[in-house]
């Protein structure tokens, strides 16, 4: 009888240890993946103004 219940006991603590255990989920969303793609270039402009400073502080424009 003693092991009969210490079977039980055993079972019943089994299946709480393995009803507890996490589980992970990979689910698909419901909306499509929007990137936003507004980006901002600038680089044109900082080349033009670079020139344009090299040109000012050469050795040619007798500012030094």
């Amino acid at each position: 009888m003693r092991n009969a219940k210490t079977q039980t006991l055993i079972a019943l603590c089994l299946f709480v240890v393995a009803s507890c255990t996490p589980t992970v989920q990979v689910a698909v969303p419901n909306e499509p993946i929007t990137i936003n793609l507004n980006v901002r270039i600038e680089h044109e402009i900082r080349v033009k103004v670079e020139q344009e400073l090299d040109g000012i502080f050469s050795a040619d424009s007798g500012l030094f």
